[in-house]
């Protein structure tokens, strides 16, 4: 039985004495939440929050990784560095990352394996624009996604990944799929991963929807058959609105 995760990604927000405090204010709101609750602050902020969560449910998470353990990489963080601080989870390939920054399907591919290499869990990131959507290209592009980022790496690993489809239309813009419409996708994205694998794999591979989740959608999305929860952006700034999606 997979469980429900909800993931928030404050993006860069918040100095380490504001993730302190949020996480401080948060826990108590999400002290008998029966699904896993994941904050992934800013790099900064990281040691912060992992002390600020000690002894509650609140796992800790980067934003980010560099795929080389270490070398002349500028303003880079390294998976052992990230594992020695106490943090569990990684999000790697967000759309932001990919539009911003360059990243592509094959760097996503070496971030998803050196994560696992420090037993890291990786919360890889995929999703259409909506041009994509417009011109019906989702599941064919998507899946390429999903079969470079899972390159390479055996079935054991796969299970440890967690896969959030972010459709780039819905991030930050108060739109939301349909949890039809988020589920479909979802379903496909189980249904590649059961070709690349088997469908006892798929199977326990959690896959979250995010894209303007909110605390008044959250729940009727959890409840599809193939969305495992959500990563969460702008409403997880908000520890009221978040303990609701947390507990959705």
């Amino acid at each position: 039985m997979r469980k429900i995760l909800a993931a928030g990604n404050w993006k860069m927000n918040n100095t380490p004495s504001q993730a302190e405090a949020m996480i401080n204010e948060l826990k108590g709101k999400v002290a008998g939440c029966k699904n896993d609750v994941l904050i992934c602050p800013t790099y900064v902020c990281l040691p912060a929050a992992v002390k600020a969560a000690e002894g509650s449910n609140i796992k800790i998470g980067a934003q980010n990784l560099h795929f080389e353990d270490k070398g002349a990489f500028t303003g880079e963080i390294s998976a052992q560095m990230l594992k020695e601080i106490g943090v569990e989870y990684v999000i790697i390939g967000h759309s932001e990352r990919r539009e911003y920054f360059a990243e592509t399907d094959d760097t996503v591919n070496a971030k998803v394996i050196q994560a696992l290499k420090y037993d890291l869990i990786p919360v890889l990131c995929c999703g259409e624009s909506l041009k994509q959507r417009e011109d019906t290209i989702t599941f064919d592009f998507i899946r390429s996604q999903i079969k470079i980022a899972f390159r390479g790496i055996s079935k054991e690993d796969a299970v440890k990944i967690v896969v959030a489809y972010e459709p780039i239309w819905a991030i930050g813009t108060g739109k939301v799929a349909t949890s039809e419409q988020a589920n479909e996708v979802c379903k496909d994205i189980r249904e590649c991963l059961a070709g690349i694998y088997d469908e006892e794999t798929a199977a326990n591979i959690r896959i979250l929807y995010g894209g303007s989740v909110n605390k008044d959608c959250a729940a009727e999305l959890f409840a599809m058959s193939d969305i495992d929860g959500g990563l969460v952006g702008g409403a997880s700034l908000k520890p009221d609105d978040f303990s609701i999606i947390c507990n959705a």
